[in-house]
């Protein structure tokens, strides 16, 4: 029998990030000592206050369905959250909550795209961006940008590539997987482009919202700057990354009514509502002390001083200093066309990522996956003697090339 599976699925590969944590777990499995720097999770446990508010809410009973799209004090926090952090008032009528921060996009594309409409990414970009907006039969128009840019687009990038098509603009600072953030004048200046153009939505993914490094750095989010654009953003977040809560599953959003009425219908249909004991441990998250995050954003700020000083000592690899997230964004330019000790050429960046796993037992994430070569990420979430034994590791694997 032949199994004819959905046409929009046939060209959509397996995301990146995943199958190259998977192919570094398999190895490690294998009992081969590898380092792997592709996942993009916080290596600090989920903290005790957050986990004592879930084990409450079992105690009490709270594990039953709930409303589909979040509970109403998830939602209460999520609207005091909006309005502390970044001064945006909404309404419960305005909140989405999703079993993760993947399914919030999903939603919103799934809900909104008709064949034919554009949706404007930056590259390089989250691996999942371009593909799950092919699956809701949308096409994603990719802007590039360079190192010199410090890897953002530009007002003009942004207003050659609008068209009668465009449907969304989807903007992710800090990035997944260059750690850059957009300054608030320079998302002014992308905001008077989207003001020419009200058919066109914004969907600003603020997962990193929280992790922003430098007394100079500050986040802020593309309705906060202009408010004139805040009735078409859908403004994302979610208790992943800055609460260290990634196998939590809770991601959220708030935007027009319209889009979230479809959301909520959409979910209705699919995954329904987001764990119960999860959605409490959000609240808790969302509400309770924060007093932790200080220490962890030292952490990371220490681990990208040190990774980023060691891969620019590698012959071959450059690396700017980021200000956000917890990934780096190497060249391996100049590696291009050398061969390993076995004569293997490196005729990308794919190739040295699959080498460097292959030789050294380092496992990171091509370029190519987000849409711009030749790089690679690093994700630097993991302790400061994993990363230095990963850096050396790839400082000898380009002193071993030829």
């Amino acid at each position: 029998m032949s199994i004819k599976l959905s046409k929009n699925l046939e060209n959509i590969p397996p995301s990146a990030t995943v199958t190259m944590t998977q192919l570094a777990r398999d190895l490690k499995n294998q009992g081969k000592d590898v380092v792997s720097l592709s996942a993009g999770e916080p290596d600090f446990d989920t903290p005790d206050h957050i986990k004592m508010a879930a084990i409450e809410a079992i105690e009490r009973g709270e594990t039953k369905y709930t409303a589909v799209d979040g509970i109403d004090e998830l939602k209460e926090a999520i609207i005091r959250k909006f309005q502390k952090d970044n001064n945006l008032t909404f309404l419960k009528e305005n909140i989405s909550v999703a079993p993760g921060g993947k399914p919030i996009i999903y939603n919103a594309m799934i809900a909104t795209l008709n064949h034919g409409d554009e949706v404007i990414i930056p590259a390089p970009y989250w691996v999942s961006y371009p593909d799950i907006v092919k699956l809701a039969g949308g096409t994603p128009v990719i802007i590039k940008t360079s190192e010199e840019s410090d890897f953002k687009i530009s007002a003009s990038d942004l207003e050659k590539n609008i068209t009668e098509n465009t449907k969304w603009l989807i903007l992710n600072s800090p990035s997944n997987p260059t750690g850059e953030v957009y300054s608030r004048s320079e998302l002014k200046s992308l905001a008077g482009v989207l003001k020419k153009y009200p058919n066109v939505y914004i969907l600003s993914d603020d997962i990193y919202e929280h992790l922003v490094y430098g007394e100079l750095t500050k986040f802020s989010t593309i309705s906060e700057v202009e408010s004139s654009i805040a009735e078409r953003t859908l403004t994302m977040n979610g208790v992943s990354k800055a609460y260290s809560m990634t196998g939590w599953r809770i991601g959220y959003c708030a935007g027009p009514k319209k889009i979230i009425d479809a959301m909520r219908k959409l979910q209705s249909q699919s995954t329904s509502n987001p764990s119960s004991i999860s959605q409490w441990a959000a609240v808790e998250a969302l509400n309770g002390k924060k007093d932790f995050l200080k220490g962890w954003l030292l952490s990371f700020e220490e681990r990208r001083d040190r990774v980023v000083e060691m891969i620019n000592s590698a012959n071959g690899l450059t690396c700017l200093k980021p200000k956000g997230a917890f990934y780096v964004y190497p060249s391996c330019q100049k590696i291009i066309g050398k061969k390993t000790v076995e004569g293997n050429v490196i005729s990308n960046d794919e190739d040295f990522a699959m080498n460097l796993l292959k030789y050294k037992s380092v496992g990171v994430v091509h370029g190519a996956a987000f849409g711009l070569s030749p790089y690679f990420r690093i994700s630097y979430a993991t302790s400061m003697q994993k990363l230095e034994t990963a850096c050396n590791r790839i400082i000898e694997f380009c002193d071993d090339l030829e």
